[in-house]
Formats: C-alpha cells, sequence, structure tokens
C-alpha cells in the first residue's frame, strides 16, 4: 500500500513542479557553471548504492562530502543555491527516484556513499531494511542539527512507528518545516 501511495504522491507533485522545476533549471543555468542536476550516490533500502538527483545548488569545484564537512560551505554555494536549499526546492528531483522505487516519501533520508559512520549506525540497528525517503522523523526533528546518533535513534524510531498516519504526521510536519526554514543550517 505505501508503495502505491508513494507512486501516486510523486506522480501528482511531478506534475504540479514540472512548470517550477523547469524555470529553476533555467535559472541555475543562467547564474552558474555546470550541470541543472547534480547526481549523487546514496546508500538505499539493504545498503544498495543509487544515483539521487537533486538541483544543484554548490558550484562544480565543491568537494563530495557532507556539507557539515565543509570548512565554509557556504563559499561554496551557487548565487540561487542558498534559495533552493533553504526552500527544500532542490530536492524536487528526488521524485524521480520515488516513481523509480530507490525511494519513499517518508523514510530516513539516504546517506552519502562515504557516510561510513552512518552507515554502519544504521545497518547495526537494522534501519538499512528501510527505503530512504524524500523527507523522515530524523529531518522533522532537527534536520541539519542533529548529531548521527541522534539521527539514528530516529530513523530506528521512524522505523518501528512506520504507519499511514505517521508518515501523514512526518509529512505535515515537513511542510510547517520548509515553510519556517526550521532545522535549516547550510
Amino acid at each position: 500500500m505505501k508503495r502505491f501511495l508513494d507512486l501516486c504522491l510523486a506522480l501528482l507533485a511531478s506534475a504540479i513542479f514540472s512548470i517550477p522545476l523547469l524555470v529553476l533549471a533555467v535559472l541555475i543555468k543562467r547564474t552558474s557553471q555546470g550541470p541543472v542536476l547534480y547526481w549523487s550516490d546514496r546508500v538505499g533500502r539493504d545498503n544498495r548504492i543509487f544515483s539521487m538527483p537533486k538541483l544543484r545548488t554548490m558550484r562544480i569545484d565543491t568537494p563530495v562530502v557532507a556539507t557539515h564537512l565543509l570548512e565554509n560551505p557556504v563559499s561554496f554555494l551557487t548565487p540561487i543555491g542558498g534559495f533552493l536549499r533553504k526552500s527544500s526546492l532542490d530536492e524536487l528531483p528526488q521524485l524521480w527516484c520515488v516513481i523509480r522505487g530507490d525511494m519513499s516519501i517518508v523514510g530516513p533520508r539516504p546517506a552519502l556513499f562515504n557516510q561510513h559512520n552512518l552507515i554502519a549506525m544504521r545497518t547495526e540497528q537494522g534501519v538499512h531494511r528501510v527505503r530512504p525517503g524524500l523527507t523522515g522523523w530524523a529531518q522533522v526533528n532537527g534536520r541539519d542539527e542533529l548529531s548521527l546518533l541522534e539521527k539514528v535513534r530516529l530513523d530506528v524510531e521512524y522505523m518501528h512507528r512506520q504507519s499511514l498516519a505517521f508518515d501523514i504526521k512526518v509529512v505535515v510536519l515537513t511542510f510547517l518545516k520548509v515553510l519556517l526554514r526550521d532545522g535549516i543550517v547550510h
């Protein structure tokens, strides 16, 4: 049932956001060098690697590490990158991953392929068996401000509480967090 709802929501959201995505793509091309999309290798269900697209918010010479590991992340942002990140519009292309089945609307955010500590901690707790999501329980409880231990604790809590009602709660809280720009550091 969850997969069916994910597919329906992703297709609907893709149709609704197709024109805004086109406008954002033009703005990205006009304000910075490089491709519109940034493809990131991420860890999915059962620790399988998949490619996840995002609207590019960083310059093309940015090191491939988690943003919080950059010495001065703001210095790598494109002219509209800060806006895209704070509004979470950079995440919209990930609807493709939901349609493809690599991601869900709600689930633990997929780790970067090189976030070995996070991957190991999630695997130890069984979280690797859950399909990663566009948003998750950790995102609505702190997002960029959380330590790895706290993220994994919240991912485990989500894994045990998964239900349609809980997913709806996470989606509603996500919209509120995005509107208030709460928990976004970079």
